[in-house]
């Protein structure tokens, strides 16, 4: 009996604990947003970013309906030396002709097209922005992913924030404005639960950086054996983001955030990029397990009964009212990071966040059930540390 009561309150301070620990994410994540994006910058801060020269490393793949107008907002940016370095696979990739179409569109501007990749590692990625990578002449090296758009002052943004000690700036991932309910969802997620972990994880501290738009120093990159040494990994902005860290660079990140405008979109799509993000964390870190508790829902419930352990409180009456305070709290952040007005109503908001919160749970479920990945072409199976082998069909 005592070990069941001790039990007991352990779980209620734990519970205490994540109360605190969760709105103190909640708070930190709300007034960063507030303070730090989609601030307007008149000036650079320094005379080095102003004439640092960029090279912007494309890995592309297939095409969707956005393809060409996401690449196009690369060739029109407002910068004053930079160069565009497309990645291709395969030759009979129509990623191909699309590229080629821009290049006779934008003569003036700096860009190359590379075909055929360079095999190094089991990551398909490096493995295509290899030739690239070794044919940059800049100092500065800017991986963003095929399916991002941006602003023509997107890159003068990013490297304002390149100061002395800064050795690699990140966006914080979001999604642009699209038609249909998997937009909404897409949205809702980017806008609340990904940004209260990834901006609290970086204001403590805590190196969290997704690869989807990286501006990084080339030299230190190469001090850590280039993007070969990454190859082995499938998670590779990770790694990287360590490598740079563990030489005693600061992160920053931009002011605007990585704006994805995939034209290929769907609920289906969404949960299996979740369930695979959540199976290369688990493998990376293995805190990850503890991720569940994060969510509104779980988190209420373990909360609701601490609160009515201790002082009696009625616990459904809590879970309640912290779900409501919890969805208050993020259509807030939501529209922070939107920067401008939502392009869905606030009834799609409360239906897209519940179902979003609904999926927690059973995403991280079917993570932990299967450890292979399917990411591009290949299938591959993820070991403890981070590095993978390649499922090869015979």
């Amino acid at each position: 009996m005592a070990v069941l009561d001790l039990a007991m309150q352990g779980l209620a301070v734990f519970g205490f604990i994540l109360f605190f620990v969760l709105w103190l994410m909640h708070f930190m994540s709300i007034i960063y947003v507030r303070l730090h994006l989609h601030k307007k910058r008149s000036e650079v801060k320094q005379p080095f970013v102003q004439l640092a020269g960029v090279s912007l490393l494309k890995p592309l793949k297939g095409v969707d309906p956005n393809l060409i107008s996401n690449l196009e907002t690369f060739f029109t940016l407002d910068y004053p030396k930079y160069e565009i370095l497309l990645c291709v696979q395969d030759q009979d990739d129509p990623a191909v002709d699309v590229c080629k179409k821009l290049l006779g569109k934008y003569p003036n501007v700096n860009a190359r097209l590379f075909i055929g990749g360079k095999k190094v590692g089991i990551n398909p990625k490096i493995n295509n922005l290899m030739p690239g990578y070794e044919g940059a002449k800049y100092d500065l090296v800017w991986i963003c992913d095929s399916g991002i758009r941006v602003k023509p002052d997107t890159l003068t943004d990013m490297t304002n924030q390149m100061t002395e000690k800064v050795g690699l700036v990140h966006g914080l991932p979001y999604v642009s404005d699209r038609q249909g309910f998997a937009a909404t969802l897409e949205q809702v997620y980017f806008g609340t639960s990904h940004p209260r972990s990834y901006i609290s994880a970086n204001v403590t501290g805590i190196k969290c950086v997704t690869g989807m738009s990286c501006l990084m120093r080339k030299d230190v990159l190469d001090q850590a054996g280039g993007l070969v040494a990454f190859a082995q990994y499938i998670a590779e902005d990770y790694f990287m983001a360590k490598a740079i860290a563990d030489r005693g660079w600061k992160f920053s990140m931009a002011t605007q955030v990585a704006l994805q405008n995939s034209g290929s979109y769907s609920i289906g799509q969404f949960q299996s990029r979740m369930i695979r993000w959540t199976k290369l964390r688990i493998n990376m870190l293995p805190g990850t397990v503890l991720e569940p508790v994060s969510e509104c829902f779980l988190a209420s419930l373990i909360i609701g009964w601490a609160a009515h352990y201790v002082f009696r409180w009625d616990m459904m009456v809590f879970f309640m009212c912290h779900c409501l305070a919890w969805f208050i709290s993020d259509y807030i952040q939501l529209t922070g990071v939107q920067g401008g007005p939502l392009c869905f109503s606030k009834l799609d908001f409360a239906v897209a966040w519940f179902i979003r919160e609904s999926m927690a749970v059973q995403i991280f479920l079917s993570a932990l059930w299967d450890p292979t990945i399917s990411w591009r072409t290949g299938r591959y199976r993820l070991r403890c540390g981070g590095t993978a082998e390649e499922i090869l069909d015979v």
